[in-house]
């Protein structure tokens, strides 16, 4: 899984993605501070991509609210980009 310096905003993600994933092991997450804002990246096996956006890209944008919600509630801002 992930390592212990890891930001709950990265846990968050890898872990629910992990969850949709019908390969786990193929998941990547990746943080990164862009204008004073985390970017966190998810990656996944091509097959899993559509798992984690959701009909009509509804899973995504319920992902997305976690990933501000738990920035948020870290004293910090965030913002989810998925890399197909």
């Amino acid at each position: 899984m992930s390592d212990q310096a890891s930001s709950p905003v990265k846990a968050v993600v890898e872990v629910i993605a992990r969850a949709l994933a019908d390969k786990p092991s193929a998941v990547q997450v990746e943080e990164r501070e862009r204008r004073g804002m985390s970017v966190v990246e998810l990656s996944m096996a091509p097959g899993d991509i559509g798992k984690v956006i959701g009909r009509q890209g509804r899973t995504a944008a319920a992902l997305r609210t976690l990933v501000g919600l738990t920035a948020e509630h870290h004293g910090t801002r965030a913002t989810l980009d998925i890399r197909d």
